[in-house]
């Protein structure tokens, strides 16, 4: 078929990749002209293993191709950002301006997929009132359906073929038609079902594991005061053949787990209410890390700087979105009192990419380790300690052995743990 998907970010151009190397002519829109240009040149601008080798044979086989504006296709799949506004609902400009953009080249017979995360109803309601009022009757003269992705950044093209979709169309033709597309590179199982089944399908999903985190997150709060080790509960608590408690951390990030949860909320606010105080926990990690950072810089006059080491929303990606480090940072700018310096080689913030990582810790009074990158696993903690002021680090994610840190002189505390001594 010839396809056109509409939007070439983190789902957008993978899905863009699979699709062109399995059979299909695939036209890439996106209003940012260096995602077109690259493309273009058989390069991406988006950290993700393998695309840009993907992408490069593509097409150099004349198979993908980028441009600012659609074109007629067989399929057209809407891949374009749902933000989360200030006051917590969903912002779906995005999807109507790339649904409106495509109804001159739309025919009758043509498919149109969403796969943007969106609030329960938006397909079969929001966009099928756009192209109703356009002369289009989904259903009838256009296959209409939502197919959603189920990938993690650092695996995007492996889960896109592997894991398995569900494929929520407007009516039963709908459905059974756009499975068969997708079927084309997808080896795991494809469920069908209605639209409102597959949105809600995707949005609880991501919002069981913010519960689950936000129990977590919990926990390391009440361990804290309780002086004892949340990593060990958990630890412990799953050995049980039917527990599965999840890590605490500094705040839940990325376009999924961190926003997901609110269009149910949304939708429903009286009834969801372990929802939304998942969400609450979850948004006010950043504020008890605050609260630690506080209390062990709390011996130190005047100016005080911070080491932050990591600000993406996880770890040995680029991705920034809904980071709860960036919140974290900008609560300690607030305070006035703080110096921060990031290092962080996946992004350019505040430069971030370009930082020395000793270099960066001379004359520190804390390092927070707030995300867990690779690199910094066997990193020379004695070197730190001898270039800091204070030599502390606070681990949010349990990912450095307190043995090896305390051996090199640095005083260790961790999120979670209420104390530091067994």
């Amino acid at each position: 078929m010839n396809i056109c998907i509409i939007g070439l970010g983190y789902i957008g151009l993978p899905t863009a990749a699979m699709f062109s190397t399995h059979g299909h002519k695939v036209l890439g829109v996106d209003i940012n002209k260096k995602v077109i240009d690259a493309l273009n040149q058989g390069k991406v601008i988006i950290e993700e293993p393998y695309l840009e080798e993907m992408v490069n044979d593509a097409v150099k086989g004349g198979t993908l191709k980028a441009s600012e504006k659609p074109d007629e296709a067989d399929a057209f799949i809407i891949c374009v950002p749902t933000p989360i506004r200030a006051d917590k609902t969903a912002d779906l400009s995005y999807v109507e301006n790339a649904a409106r953009m495509i109804i001159p080249y739309l025919k009758k017979g043509n498919i149109v997929i969403l796969e943007s995360t969106s609030p329960p109803g938006t397909t079969r309601d929001f966009l099928g009132s756009i192209f109703s009022h356009a002369g289009f009757i989904p259903g009838e003269d256009i296959y209409l359906a939502y197919c959603p992705e189920r990938v993690l950044p650092g695996r995007i093209l492996i889960e896109l073929k592997e894991n398995s979709r569900v494929v929520g169309g407007i009516n039963e033709e709908s459905a059974r038609v756009v499975k068969e597309l997708y079927k084309s590179f997808v080896e795991g199982e494809i469920y069908t079902s209605e639209a409102t089944t597959a949105e809600m399908c995707k949005l609880m999903e991501n919002t069981y594991r913010d519960v689950n985190i936000a129990l977590a997150n919990e926990l390391a709060m009440l361990c804290e005061k309780m002086r004892v080790n949340a990593w060990d509960v958990i630890k412990f608590a799953n050995k049980h053949p039917r527990v599965n408690l999840h890590m605490p951390g500094p705040g839940v990030g990325g376009h999924c787990i961190a926003v997901d949860p609110w269009f149910i909320v949304e939708k429903q606010p009286e009834i969801a209410k372990i929802i939304t105080l998942a969400r609450d926990t979850n948004d006010g990690m950043p504020q008890h890390v605050l609260g630690r950072i506080e209390a062990l810089t709390s011996h130190i006059e005047g100016k005080k700087k911070i080491l932050i080491l990591g600000v993406t929303y996880k770890p040995d990606v680029d991705d920034m979105r809904e980071s709860p480090i960036i919140e974290l940072i900008g609560q300690l700018k607030k305070e006035g009192v703080y110096n921060t310096v990031i290092v962080d080689k996946h992004v350019d913030y505040e430069g971030s990419k370009d930082n020395d990582l000793y270099e960066a810790a001379k004359n520190a009074h804390l390092i927070v380790l707030a995300v867990n990158h690779s690199e910094y696993k066997n990193i020379d903690f004695a070197r730190l300690k001898e270039a800091m002021n204070s030599p502390k680090v606070l681990d949010t994610r349990n990912f450095w052995d307190r043995d090896i840190v305390e051996q090199a002189g640095l005083e260790y505390h961790l999120l979670g743990c209420g104390r530091n001594q067994f």
